[in-house]
């Protein structure tokens, strides 16, 4: 048995794509609104707004920070349009929601510019395994950019992928 071990993986012209690759840099936060609350259900407009301009945004400096509320409270559109106008000189993304749901959001926009023409008639896998939070989203948004032009879409790794497409 001295035959030579080829490694057909690194011979295949298989292309992995890596979403791990495209997670922006910066830390995620979440702003709770709910402590500017009375009793965290009720919205006083003059309170609210007093914190707001009284409150030191400085914090959030290019930091990406998702707005919610933790209580059942039922908040006006503008409360947190207002919010949003305070971070914005400070914050590199604001949006409304958890912080997977900014990631989502995070992901999606990237994924909209990305160009995609290097992966023209090639077979791709996904990669699967990550050690930073992609979010589901991303991975289905990145296989419809891909499928119009790809040969065919995997996802996994190259030694145990899973089939997702093949073009006729």
């Amino acid at each position: 048995m001295n035959e030579e071990i080829i490694n057909r993986v690194a011979n295949s012209k298989l292309v992995t794509f890596n979403l791990e690759e495209l997670y922006l840099k910066g830390e995620r936060v979440s702003f709770d609104i709910s402590q500017w609350l009375l009793e965290g259900i009720v919205l006083r407009e003059s309170e609210f707004r007093e914190n707001a301009k009284e409150y030191d945004w400085t914090q959030y400096q290019d930091k990406f920070v998702a707005l919610y509320c933790s209580t059942d409270a039922i908040i006006p559109g503008w409360a947190y349009l207002l919010l949003s106008l305070h971070l914005a000189p400070f914050a590199a993304k604001v949006t409304v929601g958890n912080l997977e749901e900014l990631e989502s959001i995070l992901f999606a926009e990237l994924l909209q510019n990305l160009d995609v023409s290097e992966f023209k008639g090639k077979s791709i896998i996904i990669k699967g395994c990550a050690h930073k939070p992609i979010p589901q989203n991303a991975y289905v948004l990145l296989a419809q950019k891909l499928q119009p032009i790809s040969k065919s879409i995997m996802y996994g790794e190259a030694c145990s992928s899973v089939p997702l497409f093949r073009r006729k």
